[in-house]
């Protein structure tokens, strides 16, 4: 699920550009050392964040068997806040130190990772995991929709406008529109399709606001997570009491959710832009809804009618529609300049509440896109 991106991504927290690859003659004359190559081929990991991800929504299903909605997300968020912590201290990374950047990192914090993951766990106490999976799904759809009126200089294609009403359709599908959403509970799915509409519109912040702070992508995203944990530390006492036990399944759902979900795979997420760039690894955010259906069905025993499945491949179809851009010749190409990446989400995320990576150019991935 996403949590949230590159400066002038969508998300806060995108990876920094890949530097150049040298030429030969350039290597003949330099003594340069070659970056070591990661001990796990790329594929193994994007495989790992695709799980990691698809699984969000089984733990947060779970979690919130044992702890009220807003403890779910506080403890994941302080679990995932640790990773990345601990990642920018072995790293020696630098905090921000411009006050106008925790300004907005702070409003980021909560439109990308605060409130979705909020309205994901409340959404979950009334739906099934897999719809919440498939919500999240729409996100690329609510950005497309956005951008039209955000965003100047994205216009949308025919195609990407073909995507969007494709998209819809699905939802519809999903939902079951023609039976008059019989059986749907109304609030629960309103709740996880507007934590899906919170990742654009943090995306879209981000980009207009936090381009060119010279921070890097970890730490930006590990501040924003601060941030997060603390706006959930102040507003979690307020609604629940102390919890009066600590149920072990439930526990180890929500330390898993944040340290991996939201923190590890911010961190593989982060070295895939690297490596193969944000057009390949935005493809993560089409296997998360499969793999939260598959979780749901085959770990929680949920029901999964025909029109789920198929509303659900319909929706992706239109999201993989509004995400393509029209081929650019090398005269043309802008010259892409670095960017942040948040969980989401990627989203990123990327990212069930996870934040998805956002095509090139456009954004990163929902740190958290869940």
């Amino acid at each position: 699920m996403s949590a949230p991106c590159e400066p002038r991504a969508t998300a806060p927290a995108s990876a920094p550009p890949v530097p150049p690859v040298p030429s030969a003659t350039t290597t003949a004359s330099t003594s340069a050392p070659v970056a070591r190559r990661p001990a796990l081929d790329w594929r193994i990991r994007f495989a790992g964040l695709s799980l990691i991800w698809g699984f969000s929504f089984l733990l947060i299903k779970v979690g919130t068997e044992g702890y009220a909605p807003f403890q779910v997300t506080f403890g994941r968020l302080l679990a995932g806040t640790a990773v990345l912590v601990a990642a920018m201290a072995m790293r020696r990374e630098r905090l921000p130190r411009s006050a106008r950047t925790w300004g907005h990192l702070t409003v980021a914090a909560l439109l990308l990772n605060a409130l979705p993951f909020s309205l994901f766990s409340y959404a979950e106490l009334t739906i099934p995991s897999t719809l919440a999976g498939i919500c999240n799904a729409t996100s690329p759809l609510w950005g497309m929709a956005l951008s039209v009126v955000a965003l100047s200089e994205d216009r949308p294609t025919r195609r990407r406008v073909a995507g969007l009403g494709v998209g819809f359709l699905g939802v519809l599908t999903v939902l079951g529109a023609w039976q008059g959403f019989s059986g749907l509970d109304l609030p629960g799915t309103g709740m996880a399709l507007l934590a899906s509409f919170c990742y654009p519109v943090g995306w879209i912040y981000v980009r207009r606001t936090l381009a060119g702070t010279g921070s890097s992508t970890l730490a930006l995203t590990g501040s924003q997570l601060c941030l997060a944990t603390a706006q959930l530390a102040l507003v979690t006492p307020l609604f629940t009491s102390a919890p009066t036990s600590f149920p072990l399944l439930p526990t180890l759902s929500v330390l898993a959710l944040g340290a991996l979900g939201t923190g590890l795979a911010v961190l593989l997420q982060y070295g895939l832009v690297q490596e193969v760039g944000p057009t390949t690894a935005q493809m993560v955010t089409y296997f998360i809804p499969v793999i939260a259906t598959a979780a749901g069905v085959a770990l929680l025993g949920e029901q999964l009618s025909w029109n789920t499945p198929v509303g659900a491949l319909v929706v992706l179809v239109g999201a993989a529609l509004t995400q393509s851009r029209p081929r650019r010749t090398a005269a043309t190409a802008p010259i892409p300049t670095p960017a942040p990446d948040p969980e989401g989400g990627l989203p990123a995320a990327p990212a069930p509440g996870l934040p998805p990576v956002e095509a090139a150019g456009r954004g990163p991935a929902r740190l958290s896109r869940n």
